[in-house]
């Protein structure tokens, strides 16, 4: 029997994965990526990582909030149940092994694979600027985001496949130039993410101040569903809707209210038995009540700040032990000078 592949088996899969701390979370990020990370840490050794570099690609010229911003979103993780003695919360810019590796890999990336990534394309028309060195090496810092912990899983969505693949194809050139097999190539891990819009039916963002945000209050929730767009066709209270037509309303019932209310709230509308705010408060009342236990350890999280910290810099100090192993590794077959033997 061959050991070493018995205790390979037995380990599990490494996933990386990381949020720039641009803002509070909201009920998009819940239902996207924190309800399925909160699930992949009991399955997999995770990586969560705070990707403040990333940050500054694009908001380099104000930064006065990027602490507070750092702090918010390890308040949201650690409230929906991101436990950090399961998984390992890291702030990026706390490993500068990242750094070096992102300075290395950009040395064998082709350009033409970096001006081709989809998630660099997509940055680059937010912009009304000229586009930065910084924000062209993004894709390759996302790639050594995931190489530095030697990630074999990605959780992404179909559409972000594209995203992953400089990282697979940098992986590949890697290991060929150098004769080596120092990366694993990190493969995607799909989950469904159901898409939920702002409560104007356009993309959720803090920019449009449509977003619902897990740190709002009851009284919060509700003031911002109010407004919030349903069947266009239904005028008055007494005129049948189409469910299918709610842009809105009705895709959040999809996602936070159980079948049999799902369909029931379809009956009722079809009928006009039951009307737009009526739907309304009862589905705040759901959104409330899932939301209730995460807003709780919220409150109770913030009022110790320097316990937050503490977990950021103990999940970082292991983080960077486990970066700065890959790098050695990587320096070794890249035959970079050390003045000790490898």
């Amino acid at each position: 029997m061959d050991m070493n592949a018995s205790i390979e088996s037995a380990t599990p899969k490494r996933v990386m994965s990381g949020m720039r701390p641009t803002g509070r979370l909201h009920l998009g990020h819940y239902v996207g990526v924190l309800k399925n990370w909160v699930q992949l840490q009991h399955q997999y050794q995770c990586h969560f990582s705070i990707v403040d570099w990333h940050a500054l690609t694009t908001k380099y010229d104000d930064t006065s909030t990027l602490n507070d911003n750092i702090i918010n979103l390890a308040l949201d993780w650690l409230a929906a149940g991101i436990n950090p003695e399961t998984a390992l919360i890291y702030v990026q810019s706390q490993v500068p092994e990242i750094a070096e590796l992102h300075l290395l890999l950009s040395m064998i990336t082709p350009n033409k694979w970096v001006e081709t990534d989809p998630t660099l394309k997509d940055m680059v028309k937010m912009l009304h600027e000229d586009l930065t060195y910084g924000l062209l090496g993004y894709p390759i810092l996302q790639a050594a985001d995931i190489l530095s912990v030697k990630g074999d899983l990605v959780p992404v969505g179909k559409d972000q496949l594209a995203h992953l693949e400089i990282a697979r194809d940098i992986v590949t050139r890697f290991n060929n130039l150098y004769d080596t097999q120092v990366f694993p190539s990190p493969k995607p891990l799909l989950t469904e993410t159901p898409l939920l819009p702002g409560v104007d039916a356009r993309k959720m963002g803090k920019s449009y101040g449509n977003a619902i945000y897990l740190s709002d209050s009851e009284d919060e929730t509700w003031a911002k569903l109010k407004p919030g767009i349903t069947d266009p066709a239904r005028i008055k209270r007494t005129d049948p809707g189409q469910p299918e037509n709610c842009e809105v309303i009705y895709k959040y019932y999809q996602v936070f209210v159980p079948q049999e209310g799902q369909t029931l709230a379809a009956e009722e509308c079809r009928s006009a038995t039951r009307g737009c705010m009526d739907c309304k408060k009862i589905l705040a009342e759901f959104i409330n009540e899932e939301l209730k236990p995460l807003r709780q350890r919220r409150i109770e999280l913030a009022k110790d700040i320097g316990q937050v910290q503490q977990i950021l810099e103990r999940g970082s100090a292991q983080a960077k032990d486990v970066c700065s192993q890959t790098l050695q590794d990587v320096r070794k077959a890249m035959k970079l000078f050390n003045f000790k033997p490898y």
